[in-house]
């Protein structure tokens, strides 16, 4: 898929792995719609990132909203990228530490936004790039974004480790349903990212999580995960498949 002239929606683009994604996509010559919260900092991340970027509120869990934003993406070219880079964390346990029932509550609001949000996305997008014609045998790609969690969650990841199993899952079946759409889909699984999830930790901390990853020791960055979206999104024999991003790093149990 050439990027150059193409529209793309980006959810959870206004920071973290979405705005290098974003940034990524823009630079390349796309129009991009960043889908995120109202109270998020994308309408000043569209502001200074020029008139390829707008800002659509939406949340990833709202059919409405989400249409809005794939509609407001249209309005500039037919979509042909959705990055789906939404998602939250919450640190519950099978059971506390005094012997009580893990949250039930917590769990499904993990859930619902991880794995039914990027269920919604998926399919509010692809049904949207169905509608395309065909450019060099393809009409479009999806990209969700699961974790190393997926694989090895650490203690008190069972929600988040459980919706990001889940989008894994997801991945090789959705790309089977769609390709005689002519719709990829593919999945990045993260690891440790210099986001702002992990700005606020204190340095020694930092250096002390960066020193367990195997090569290169440090953070990954924004602008590598956007990189591997912008080469999962432009090479069309890569399919179903979901590529960790995690400097080969396996969790340990915490």
């Amino acid at each position: 898929m050439r990027i150059e002239g193409i529209s793309a929606v980006v959810t959870g683009g206004a920071s973290g792995l979405g705005l290098g994604t974003v940034k990524r996509l823009a630079d390349a010559g796309a129009h991009v719609v960043i889908a995120d919260l109202p109270g998020s900092a994308g309408k000043t991340v569209a502001d200074e990132l020029g008139d390829r970027v707008r800002f659509v509120a939406a949340d990833v869990t709202d059919t409405d909203q989400l249409n809005t934003a794939i509609a407001a993406a249209q309005e500039a070219a037919p979509l042909r990228a959705l990055v789906h880079c939404a998602g939250i964390g919450n640190a519950i346990r099978v059971v506390d530490r005094d012997g009580n029932p893990g949250e039930l509550g917590g769990f499904e609001n993990v859930v619902r936004v991880n794995l039914i949000g990027s269920y919604n996305a998926l399919r509010l997008g692809a049904a949207a790039m169905a509608g395309n014609e065909e450019t060099e045998g393809e009409r479009g790609a999806v990209i969700m974004t699961a974790s190393v969690a997926a694989y090895e969650g650490q203690i008190g990841q069972i929600a988040y480790s459980a919706s990001k199993g889940g989008v894994v899952g997801m991945t090789i079946v959705a790309a089977r349903d769609l390709a005689g759409k002519g719709i990829r889909v593919n999945t990045i699984a993260p690891g440790l990212m210099d986001t702002p999830l992990f700005a606020t930790l204190r340095d020694d901390v930092r250096h002390s999580l960066a020193a367990t990853i195997p090569n290169p020791k440090r953070f990954g960055t924004a602008d590598e995960y956007g990189r591997t979206a912008q080469f999962l999104l432009e090479n069309p024999y890569v399919n179903g498949e979901t590529i960790r991003l995690d400097g080969a790093i396996r969790m340990a149990p915490r």
